[in-house]
């Protein structure tokens, strides 16, 4: 996998944490870079993981799904772009609080839930998982830290998470169809 593609996965799967982060920042009044850097731990950790996980699920399969791998792939990546994309536009939405722990480990399972289901289709196609998994947590934590502290800056804003979101869904449906093509022609 090139690195231009692992980047590109890296970003579309924490697009999710990313507006969450940004969510929570809205509505974080004090210990600010505290909270940023617990949620970015954990957005980090848990992508990193989920995605890690899904490698090994998909890497204890992979012999029955070699054939089909890049369908896989982008039935997964679609499922989980369009995903993303149904839930942008929900307008009910409102941000989230991220002073607890037990709130900020749900969130991190529930937006790293996508990278698992990644995990499996990068096993599937037959790549090594650490250095995407790596540049997933990375990227996850930087994308996290830096969307509380600009969620504290930018509360008045707050109308465009659903477009965030909508790029991590065109990312990752992108991703998909690249894969699909790569392995069709």
């Amino acid at each position: 996998m090139d690195l231009i593609s692992i980047v590109l996965i890296a970003i579309g799967l924490a697009m999710d944490a990313f507006a969450v982060s940004v969510s929570c920042g809205l509505c974080t009044f004090y210990k600010r870079y505290m909270i940023a850097l617990k949620a970015a731990f954990m957005f980090g950790f848990f992508q990193w993981g989920m995605l890690s996980l899904g490698w090994l699920a998909g890497f204890a399969f992979r012999s029955y799904i070699e054939p089909v791998d890049h369908w896989i792939a982008f039935i997964l990546l679609t499922l989980i772009g369009g995903k993303m994309w149904k839930e942008s536009m929900d307008e009910n939405s409102t941000p989230m609080d991220l002073t607890s722990l037990k709130l900020m480990l749900v969130l991190a399972l529930a937006t790293s839930i996508d990278a698992f289901a990644a995990g499996i289709g990068i096993s599937a196609l037959g790549y090594h998982i650490l250095i995407p998994s790596v540049y997933v947590g990375a990227i996850t934590f930087v994308l996290s830290l830096l969307g509380v502290l600009l969620g504290c800056r930018m509360a008045q804003y707050a109308r465009y998470r659903k477009y965030l979101d909508r790029l991590g869904a065109v990312i990752l449906i992108g991703i998909g169809i690249k894969i699909l093509i790569e392995h069709l022609y």
